[in-house]
């Protein structure tokens, strides 16, 4: 059929496709992220633009996180980030879990299964996502208490990680305590405080700019969407190249979705007990997995890393249920 006799779709068709779309964002961004690694990688014409595409990415995805993170900290009060009591609950299951594994792995560095121990730690110290205040938004929480906690946890596992992993079997030998803390806080502090000391400069500076940011705010959602994508094609090259034995992958798959279940159920636990169940888990389960992935190749026993990419598959999917679950 000629393209001109193509009619154009009814605007109740177009609603039913873009409401589709909003619905679905998540697992639309997460099966675009996997299939689209595949399809680029297939195509070998493309060959030559692979590290050009790994820089523009690297570029990319914290220019999306920048932005989604401005435009969520536009909403935010100062008054309102100030750390709660009930949020050194969830600390305490972080960085006790972390701590507790490690210990037998310091003491016994020829265990068998000490991969597999170590995956768990990951998971478990690994600080809240940028993003976490985003979907907690959409879930209808309070967004500060994400926030504010998300701050406090990046600032301890930047403590708390140097004094560990210095005593692993595979830990970062030759790196001091000050390198290692300098190379996380580098890491995730600009992402995280310069985008919160810009929202604060234009609410006093500029109410008229502030205001219009906090109209178009919603857009940090899909901006998330496009990072999320970014995400999941990155860990689906992780995974691919992977060269550890079946057994192995499928093992630290299942510790990876275990310990995120036991955190979203965790933090609902304190959460609700301290009247915000969606913040709670947020807080708790959702995770910086591109940092879980950096830390595992720098401090820790490489193969460790997988566990933090399949962590942003799971942490995902669970999101992807919340959201539908809310739609209901």
């Amino acid at each position: 059929m000629p393209l001109d006799n193509l009619e154009p779709l009814e605007p109740l068709e177009q609603m039913r496709i873009l409401t589709f779309i909003k619905n679905w964002t998540l697992p639309i961004s997460m099966t675009l992220g996997v299939v689209g690694y595949f399809v680029y990688v297939s195509i070998h014409s493309l060959d030559h633009t692979h590290a050009f595409m790994n820089d523009f990415i690297g570029f990319l995805q914290p220019a999306l996180i920048f932005c989604m993170l401005f435009l969520s900290f536009c909403k935010v009060k100062p008054t309102e980030l100030k750390p709660h009591r009930w949020q050194l609950k969830l600390l305490a299951i972080q960085t006790l879990s972390f701590v507790g594994m490690a210990l037998p792995v310091i003491c016994w560095p020829d265990m068998p299964g000490r991969v597999f121990i170590e995956s768990a730690m990951v998971c478990m110290i690994c600080p809240t996502a940028t993003a976490a205040a985003v979907v907690t938004t959409k879930l209808h929480g309070n967004s500060s208490y994400v926030i504010s906690y998300t701050c406090v946890i990046n600032l301890a596992a930047a403590i708390l990680i140097p004094l560990v992993v210095s005593s692993l079997p595979d830990g970062a030998e030759g790196m001091d305590f000050v390198t290692s803390f300098t190379m996380i806080i580098g890491r995730v502090f600009p992402l995280l405080m310069m985008p919160l000391f810009l929202a604060f400069i234009v609410r006093y500076l500029s109410p008229r700019l502030h205001a219009w940011f906090v109209s178009v705010s919603g857009w940090a959602f899909y901006m998330w969407a496009v990072a999320l994508m970014l995400a999941i094609g990155i860990t689906t090259k992780a995974i691919v190249h992977s060269n550890i034995s079946i057994i192995d992958f499928i093992l630290i798959a299942v510790i990876s979705a275990a310990t995120c279940v036991l955190q979203f159920y965790l933090g609902r636990l304190i959460g609700r007990h301290h009247g915000d169940k969606i913040a709670g888990a947020q807080s708790l389960g959702q995770k910086n997995t591109a940092f879980a992935i950096w830390m595992a190749y720098t401090f820790m026993n490489p193969v460790t890393a997988l566990a933090g990419g399949f962590y942003a598959v799971w942490h995902n999917i669970v999101n992807s249920y919340q959201l539908w679950k809310e739609r209901q």
